[in-house]
């Protein structure tokens, strides 16, 4: 598929004085140190909160393009997808900012109340405080069309009930943006209603479950919790449409690209050496590529022109890099490479060993490689 050029892929002066900026503070030892930390924590110990959250917000970098009103610069998409790609090339985790940010606060700022937004989108934008989703469940996975989650009418007030399943840092969270039906139909994505859940309501039981990664995953149960009107997200019934909307506004891959490249340039040494060197610029050519994918699905959502496919491609070209790079840095780094950040004498407090662990969720967040697939092969090609 030949894709047409895309106007202001290239940063303006201003973007990239943001992006030096940004990358300078980032690059401070305050915050170096703040990485190495949370680095050295043991699994049992996740980071929720960040330091790192609350300066960034401080300045209004947590969410750059959000309104000054509400905590953020008045900025645009470039600038935003500069803070994430910084973010994840200086190592700060940034699953709780994906999560508040750009997924739950960029729904509110969009197709919340003017409630909503003035009640919670400054504590999210200042770092002090965490929104999550809740939109998986056992038996459907991410296919939303099957979920059973329920919210019956009780009077004014919805009565939810229902579990959900892989859920990150819920155990930190203040609320939760949770897809719940609200009426039954023949056509199974119809009767969808999206709520704002406050994680500390009596009914609401959060469960870790534990897996290979440094951050655990949860099962929450949501027995008969209430929700008055004030807790409902856009319109009563059109949670999928909604859904399929606002997701796009997060899926750039520039997140993923960032990642990555950070993975292959702790081991740019190594790749640099007889032998290696052929593999390694192959690596090196395919997170550019993936990197220039990304930055053209930030130019439309600049230009406000977002394309599903396009976004679609770029996630999925993106993390599929992720088994490649994390082996390649596996072979070149040899059996030192598979030490944990937990063993003083893990090289680069053990990027490597991180690396393996994480490169299969690659394929999963913000949408699996196969649901990235049939957008592509739906909306663009034409074949479904």
């Amino acid at each position: 598929m030949r894709l047409a050029p895309v106007a202001g892929t290239r940063l303006t002066e201003d973007q990239r004085a943001f992006e030096a900026d940004v990358r300078e503070f980032l690059s401070g030892a305050e915050v170096r140190g703040a990485v190495e930390r949370i680095r050295r924590c043991p699994p049992e110990a996740e980071p929720g909160l960040l330091d790192i959250y609350r300066w960034l917000g401080a300045r209004g970098w947590l969410a750059p393009s959000w309104p000054r009103e509400y905590g953020g610069l008045g900025l645009g998409a470039a600038e935003s997808a500069i803070v994430t790609e910084q973010m994840c090339l200086a190592g700060v985790p940034d699953d709780a900012h994906v999560l508040s940010i750009d997924i739950v606060g960029t729904f509110i700022l969009h197709i919340g109340t003017d409630r909503q937004r003035q009640r919670l989108l400054p504590p999210l934008a200042r770092g002090e405080s965490i929104a999550t989703v809740l939109f998986t469940e056992p038996g459907c996975g991410s296919d939303l069309s099957r979920l059973r989650t329920t919210a019956e009418p009780a009077g004014e007030a919805w009565r939810l009930q229902g579990t959900k399943v892989y859920n990150q840092k819920t155990q930190f969270g203040d609320m939760a943006l949770c897809a719940a039906r609200t009426s039954e139909h023949q056509v199974p994505w119809a009767g969808i209603t999206l709520f704002l859940l406050p994680l500390v309501s009596p009914g609401v039981t959060i469960t870790p479950i534990e897996n290979l990664t440094n951050d655990r995953f949860h099962e929450v149960t949501i027995d008969g919790v209430e929700l008055g009107p004030d807790d409902v997200l856009g319109p009563v019934g059109d949670g999928w449409q909604l859904l399929n909307e606002m997701l796009v506004l997060e899926r750039t891959g520039i997140d993923f690209h960032a990642k990555l490249r950070r993975w292959l340039d702790s081991v740019a040494a190594e790749g640099s050496e007889a032998g290696w060197a052929e593999e390694f610029a192959e690596l090196d050519a395919r997170l550019a590529a993936a990197r220039a994918l990304a930055w053209r699905v930030i130019a439309g959502l600049g230009a406000g022109t977002p394309d599903p496919a396009l976004a679609a491609m770029s996630k999925w070209y993106a993390s599929e890099q992720a088994a490649g790079v994390a082996r390649f840095g596996l072979q070149t780094r040899g059996l030192a490479g598979a030490l944990s950040a937990w063993d003083p004498e893990a090289p680069d407090l053990g990027l490597v060993e991180a690396a393996c662990r994480y490169a299969p969720t690659h394929r999963l967040g913000s949408g699996t490689s196969e649901v990235m697939l049939y957008i592509v092969a739906s909306t663009r090609l034409g074949l479904l």
